[in-house]
């Protein structure tokens, strides 16, 4: 006997409910934000809009389904089961924090705040849920992912992109390799590298692409090609900044051998969920096999 499909609703804390947390009541919060020159009423009044979002999926789950809500600092440890159809109830970005831990589940992305959110991952509107839930593999967009597997097994999954670096942010040392470039290796010491797909094209990739002002073509969400950046590389004798931008066909990968005490892998801006990798480390980046199944 199969089980009912599960309808799992993926949110996330508010600002509004992050503010009264963190200074105890609504007077509090609405006096630290009129000392900034903001009006609580705007902030509890999003708030408000997200909770009825919710509500109004939430009872949109048929009756026979089962169903679970998950918040955004659980998600890493929240056991998704193959028969779950997960409907992200936020930002764009809380389907990409979501997509990593998925294995083929289609996914629909309500939208909570339309006119502040771009909608490129949440494409649906709160009333939409019904009908999308009945029929969540109707039209589905096969999204590509990036994917980043080190040495000792660790593997790091992400729909945006994936950044090797220091948790500071300030200067790695490693070796850069391309396979479809005859195997071209440079000594390296910068801000790190990113490397993105179509979907993280409309994020922090193009915000590096539009300031280098590449003539690289960003791909598509669908379309199996990624793009790479180093940030800040700096020239030394020991250091080049030959290889510092490219694109990744989906054979083709990024080879980073560590030459610092500590670098980290991240996806999706998600550093609390890293890959921990150390001097003499190798961490392999290409396209990855599993894809975002979006409505």
């Amino acid at each position: 006997m199969s089980l009912a499909p599960r309808a799992v609703l993926v949110h996330r804390t508010t600002e509004y409910e992050e503010l009264v947390a963190r200074h105890g009541t609504h007077g509090q919060a609405a006096f630290f934000l009129a000392s900034r020159g903001r009006d609580v009423g705007e902030v509890a009044e999003r708030h408000r809009r997200a909770r009825r979002a919710l509500a109004e999926v939430t009872s949109a789950v048929p009756p026979t389904w089962r169903q679970a809500q998950v918040e955004r600092s659980d998600l890493d440890r929240f056991l998704f089961a193959p028969e779950d159809v997960v409907v992200v109830v936020g930002q764009d970005g809380l389907v990409a924090n979501v997509a990593k831990y998925l294995t083929g589940q289609p996914v629909i992305g309500i939208d909570t705040d339309p006119g502040r959110n771009p909608g490129v991952l949440v494409r649906h509107r709160p009333q939409d849920a019904a009908k999308l839930l009945t029929a969540p593999d109707g039209t589905v967009d096969e999204l590509t992912m990036v994917e980043a597997v080190a040495d000792d097994t660790q593997r790091l999954v992400a729909l945006n992109e994936i950044y090797l670096g220091t948790p500071g942010h300030q200067t790695a040392r490693y070796r850069l390799g391309l396979d479809d470039d005859g195997g071209a290796v440079e000594a390296q010491a910068s801000s790190g590298v990113l490397v993105g797909t179509g979907t993280g094209a409309t994020g922090w990739l193009r915000s590096v692409w539009q300031e280098r002002g590449s003539r690289l073509p960003l791909p598509s969400p669908t379309e199996d090609r990624l793009v790479w950046f180093v940030r800040e590389a700096w020239p030394s004798p020991a250091t080049g900044t030959t290889l510092v931008a490219g694109e990744l066909a989906a054979s083709a990968s990024l080879t980073v051998a560590v030459e610092s005490d500590r670098l980290i892998a991240f996806g999706d801006g998600i550093e609390s969920d890293a890959l921990q990798l150390t001097w003499g480390q190798t961490l392999r980046v290409g396209v990855c096999g599993q894809r975002l199944r979006l409505a």
